[in-house]
């Protein structure tokens, strides 16, 4: 588990490098595309990098429990966790290109 949890949390960094980064007002990080009816982008970009940064935070807790031990029951809670922090963020994001964008696409 000790190398699922360091991917965890190389992918956690990227993520919240990333997050911070979009959240900072670096918007032509996100695909122009899901821009194209944003009309204030700096707050489009905060929000984006707030539901982001809960995105990073799965594989980072994931990455967490799987420190805790080698047994079949901390894997499944690694992944449960990993898989519903991501479900979580992602609401968060269509959440968020609702109400700036006018709809997901």
């Amino acid at each position: 588990m000790v190398s699922y949890s360091i991917i965890m949390f190389l992918t956690a960094v990227l993520l919240i490098l990333i997050s911070v980064a979009i959240y900072r007002g670096k918007t032509n990080l996100i695909h122009s595309y899901h821009q194209t009816k944003v009309e204030d982008k700096t707050a489009y970009g905060k929000a984006f990098g707030k539901a982001l940064f809960v995105v990073a935070m799965a594989p980072l807790l994931s990455g967490f429990i799987g420190l805790l031990g080698d047994s079949d029951l901390i894997a499944i809670i690694s992944v449960a966790t990993l898989i519903i922090g991501i479900i979580i963020g992602i609401g968060l994001i269509v959440a968020v290109q609702k109400k700036y964008n006018k709809g997901i696409f």
